[in-house]
């Protein structure tokens, strides 16, 4: 795209319309219609692609935009007005944990991939497929994707680039879009074509890969994080038992177990990837030492930043996207019809909150700095998340954002220190609404409770169990009120050496 040093890459610019591509990639909030949610997610894009301080440096505008049923799945079009001649379409996939998109992927059945021209069908994993489908298939007022790019591409000047490009589920599509938009070709003939994929699991197998890389490319690059487990799906994933080197977290027995399932679900059929293999990094950098330790919540944390959007762009260099509103405590809690603030960031104008399935009306939300005093809907009962919407999407729920109606309230663990210790060691728990009467376990085994305040607990950690596939990291929770606290890698403690 750039030759000046101090112009973007093609890898930064891409990357970053990828990962504008997950605004408001979340459930819409209550009372929400597709259409408004549409609107809203095209206001979020507008906004961040007009962000100059971005590796998209502000020139690039929304043409169209399409978001499927559910919102599972979503793609636009976006022109660079710089004077470049430059288009991208950028898709992004469901968005849910890791595990959860691998297993969408339904890569133990595959599917005929067929378009004009292709000399005879070749292979994709039926999730893949249907992705693909409904994304080609998505209209916004009467205009497909295709129509679209058809269109913006009968207004540009001779030789136009298309950037096809998408991070993670986005990227494995785009491997599928970016022949089929290329096979509809162009008014004036093809325009050149650059497939830019980050993160992505592959969609089919030898044949599909053989296929997508001998059409003409003006580049077909695969760009990865070589910590990233996605990456490594379908055709790898074992080696992944080895992971993290130091310092760590390494899988245990129990990760083991997850990914052998995992490597399970192809059955016979062998996956390849298309396109030039980009590695962003060689060594295990960056690592978020928040979750290093040998357990479930830790691999699984690691994993999702290595997967992350702002890894990647830290990868690549290239400044973060803003981030959607947060939620981080909710206060007080259990009267219907009470006011109640909601403490976080990234709340504006505009900010919707919802009560699980209940909105807050609009003209009873109060704006200050970094929080949002509401109005208990009266009709809630039980216990719900508190979630704020802003045009950038929706928070996600958190321990601390709980709401119950009636009280008492929810029983969180915040930390412990110190976070490991041998059997009969002192430790202390730091968390909220924690009463007179707790139950403090490790793992599966009760502790003494030698003191108690409202937010501090002193405990002796008590003997753990031992046996095959037991990990000497415990999660350390609080039982009372009829409340569990949350596990959370916050509240994980270590047992050093093998005293019981």
């Amino acid at each position: 795209m750039a030759t000046d040093q101090n112009q973007p890459t093609v890898p930064q610019v891409t990357m970053t319309l990828s990962a504008i591509a997950a605004t408001a990639a979340t459930p819409r909030p209550s009372g929400e219609t597709l259409a408004e949610h549409s609107t809203r997610i095209a206001s979020g894009i507008t906004q961040q692609l007009a962000d100059t301080s971005l590796a998209t440096q502000g020139t690039w505008v929304l043409s169209w935009l399409g978001v499927s049923p559910g919102n599972a799945n979503l793609a636009y079009l976006a022109t660079n007005t710089d004077g470049s001649n430059t288009f991208a379409v950028v898709i992004r996939g469901t968005v849910g944990n890791v595990t959860d998109l691998l297993e969408d992927l339904d890569v133990g059945t595959v599917v005929p991939f067929n378009l004009a021209g292709m000399p005879s069908p070749v292979w994709v994993a039926k999730g893949a497929m249907k992705a693909f489908t409904e994304v080609v298939g998505m209209s916004t007022d009467g205009v497909t994707l295709a129509q679209a790019l058809t269109t913006a591409l009968g207004q540009a000047q001779p030789n136009p680039t298309v950037y096809v490009t998408g991070h993670s589920l986005g990227g494995c599509i785009a491997t599928m879009v970016a022949p089929y938009l290329q096979s509809i070709g162009g008014p004036d003939g093809t325009p050149n074509f650059e497939l830019h994929t980050f993160a992505a699991p592959t969609a089919g197998g030898a044949d599909f890969a053989d296929w997508v890389d001998s059409l003409e490319w003006q580049a077909n690059e695969r760009h990865y994080n070589i910590n990233d487990v996605v990456p490594q799906s379908w055709n790898n994933l074992d080696a992944v038992k080895q992971w993290y080197p130091s310092p760590g977290p390494a899988a245990n027995d129990d990760v083991k177990a997850v990914l052998s399932t995992l490597a399970g679900l192809p059955g016979p059929h062998v996956y390849v990837q298309p396109g030039k293999d980009d590695p962003l990094n060689d060594s295990y950098d960056p690592v978020d030492l928040g979750v290093v330790r040998s357990s479930v919540q830790d691999f699984m944390g690691q994993v999702a930043f290595q997967h992350a959007n702002s890894t990647y762009l830290g990868l690549l260099g290239a400044p973060d996207v803003p981030s959607g509103p947060v939620v981080a405590l909710v206060t007080p809690v259990g009267t219907a019809g009470g006011p109640v603030e909601v403490v976080g960031s990234g709340f504006g104008d505009g900010v919707l909150v919802d009560f699980g399935t209940l909105p807050v009306t609009k003209e009873y939300v109060a704006i200050r700095d970094e929080a949002v005093i509401v109005w208990a809907p009266v009709e809630g009962v039980g216990v719900v998340d508190v979630r704020a919407t802003n045009d950038l999407g929706t928070s996600p729920a958190v321990p601390r954002g709980v709401f119950a109606y009636g009280g008492p309230a929810a029983v969180v663990v915040t930390g412990i220190t110190p976070d490991t210790g041998r059997v009969g060691d002192q430790v202390q728990i730091n968390g909220i609404n924690f009463t007179s009467t707790p139950q403090v376990y490790f793992g599966d085994t009760l502790a003494e409770v030698i003191q108690w305040a409202p937010e501090q607990l002193l405990v002796k950690a008590p003997s753990r169990t031992i046996g095959i596939g037991k990990s000497p990291t415990v999660n350390v929770t609080v039982f009372l009120n009829g409340y569990s606290s949350p596990a959370t890698p916050a509240d994980e403690f270590t047992y050093l050496g093998l005293s019981t």
